[in-house]
């Protein structure tokens, strides 16, 4: 009888902690933009209208030396794991392989199951876990978020897509592109945009809870602003002359603008331009107002983005959530220089071309509608990553350095730029771990959690999770990088690099403009033995071919990283002043 009662003394203690410690343990929220620039947002210089993110960024901490991948899935694989994208079946993505990457673990494209999720662990530990907005980490119905941890989702599983339909990037990933929870969809909601559906799924899943006590760890993976650059109507003129400029003014205006917010030192010149971009000034009139109308879409798609990004925001203060939550704002890569509507006329026949010309309509009346397939090409897209030289798919800075943003519940010290740590996106797992109180210790695996936790940086107690001898590596499509403390090196093929290791020092020059390898040799041989070091702790195994040699049919599509004539020809509508 005693031992009876002793037993359910125990229970109820037990259950009176783990009540006590569900009500201390803090909400985590993550949106992630998807292809933002660096500066495009207010509060990183940009014109472009982001209030609510801007107000973020004035409750919180802005970092200016976080580090992503070089496209989606491999940061994302990153962000839920906190282990290094070719350790966890991200090494490359889905969908460009090259051979000797084929059926190599680390290299399947989707999210492996060897390791537990973020959500999977919060999940196990009290918290309530939703996930809406683009997936990308595999289609099968083992890969889908409802399997990694996730209790609640709404998702596009692919890559890219329409705004405003079921419609896929191409024919290929059209089928199964949608799921809510593991139940895959043939209609969307009524009226769907992605960005408020997006925004209304997760303000739903909160809200079904809200009342119970228990935390929870919300993801919004926005798909904005991803291409196809659409918009509703309303919004089509909303930027109508804002451009007008051109992409070289712009970028020298935001660079200023960052200079006297202080995310830039005043000493910072802009990266080079890319040497197949004319100036906006030797185009024809009729070339300037058709590549300015591309940017008042993008300009549009991510005002309409900030805008829901508000609407949850107020939902959270109105219900008193906000006070308890972490918030988390990046970009999961850096610009697409990429004109999927253009490339694709180049392969007349080919199955992604016919795709393109029977699904999407690209006169320029119709840019940033539904019906249409708009990009805004390679010369806005160094605007965005301005001031960094190098765009989505590289290991320049453009590539790979986001603005973040972080909130952190009734902060004290708001509004402040820290510009000395260097962080990664393999930190926030392991962060929000150690934040909620969880250990991942009882997850045994192969392999350990790599990134380091904020926690200490966001109390206050250290101004970087890293010293100055611990290293960053990235490794996609064979761009590689390692940044060591102030130091940077980088080998990208040609022509975009020039295929050797590159040396720079990124806090006096962050656009990679003086190349230092011959001037510091021995610099340049310890950040290559990091690298070494890096390949063989994480599987890397640099491509056979860097994927991008052809659109054949049965090749994977490439993007127009390595061939400059891509860039020109989706750029460039009209002759120059100096070829007519």
């Amino acid at each position: 009888m005693l031992s009876l009662l002793a037993l359910i003394v125990l229970l109820l203690c037990g259950k009176t902690y783990a009540q006590e410690k569900t009500k201390d343990q803090p909400n985590f929220l993550v949106i992630v933009a998807d292809d933002m620039g660096f500066s495009d947002v207010g509060a990183f210089g940009g014109e472009i209208n982001t209030p609510n993110i801007d107000k973020l960024a004035q409750e919180g901490t802005r970092y200016t030396n976080y580090y992503v991948a070089p496209t989606c899935s491999p940061t994302r694989s990153m962000l839920l794991t906190g282990i290094d994208n070719h350790l966890v079946g991200l090494g490359n993505m889905y969908e460009y392989p090259a051979p000797n990457q084929i059926n190599e673990k680390g290299y399947e494209g989707f999210l492996s199951k060897e390791v537990p999720t973020i959500a999977e662990i919060l999940k196990d530990n009290g918290y309530h876990t939703y996930m809406t907005g683009k997936w990308h980490l595999g289609k099968n119905k083992e890969h889908l978020p409802s399997a990694c941890g996730f209790e609640r989702s709404f998702s596009m599983l692919s890559g890219s897509g329409s705004y405003f339909s079921m419609n896929g990037p191409d024919e290929d990933a059209t089928p199964n592109h949608f799921v809510e929870d593991d139940q895959y969809l043939s209609k969307l909601p009524k009226n769907y945009y992605a960005t408020t559906t997006f925004t209304d799924k997760i303000i739903s899943y909160i809200d079904e809870n809200k009342h119970d006590g228990k935390p929870f760890f919300a993801y919004l993976a926005h798909q904005a602003p991803h291409d196809p650059l659409m918009v509703p109507n309303k919004w089509l003129r909303k930027y109508k002359g804002v451009f007008d400029n051109g992409w070289d003014v712009l970028r020298d205006e935001r660079l200023e603008r960052m200079v006297e917010m202080g995310i830039l030192s005043e000493k910072t010149e802009m990266g080079e331009r890319l040497w197949y971009i004319p100036g906006f000034d030797e185009l024809k009139v009729l070339a300037q107002v058709t590549t300015a109308r591309k940017m008042e879409i993008y300009a549009a798609v991510l005002d309409y983005m900030d805008m829901e990004i508000g609407r949850l925001m107020e939902y959270l203060e109105k219900n008193n959530l906000k006070d308890n939550t972490y918030i988390v704002f990046f970009s999961d890569n850096g610009p697409d220089v990429n004109d999927k509507a253009s490339t694709y006329k180049k392969y007349p026949g080919t199955a992604a071309a016919n795709w393109m010309a029977k699904t999407y309509t690209h006169g320029f009346q119709n840019w940033g509608r539904a019906e249409s397939f708009t990009a805004y090409g390679p010369s806005w897209a160094q605007v965005s990553s301005a001031p960094f030289y190098g765009f989505k798919y590289t290991t320049y800075e453009g590539g790979i350095r986001s603005p973040l943003i972080v909130v952190s519940p009734n902060q004290d010290n708001q509004g402040v730029i820290n510009t000395e740590a260097i962080l990664h996106v393999k930190d926030i797992a392991p962060t929000f771990l150690e934040l909620a109180g969880v250990s991942s210790n009882n997850y045994q695996t192969n392999i350990a959690i790599q990134g380091k936790s904020w926690a200490s940086m966001l109390d206050g107690k250290t101004m970087s999770p890293r010293s100055e001898n611990d290293y960053l590596g990235t490794e996609l499509f064979s761009a590689r990088s390692i940044r060591k403390g102030d130091w940077k090196i980088v080998n990208v093929p040609e022509p975009i690099g020039n295929g050797e290791w590159q040396l720079f020092n990124v806090k006096q020059d962050p656009g990679e403009r003086f190349d230092l390898a011959a001037k510091n040799p021995s610099k340049l041989q310890e950040l290559k033995l990091d690298w070494d070091e890096y390949q063989k702790e994480n599987n890397v195994i640099i491509p056979n071919r860097t994927n991008f040699d052809g659109m054949e049919d049965k090749l994977p599509p490439r993007p127009p990283v390595y061939d400059p004539d891509f860039g020109r020809g989706s750029e460039i509508p009209v002759e120059t002043k100096s070829n007519n």
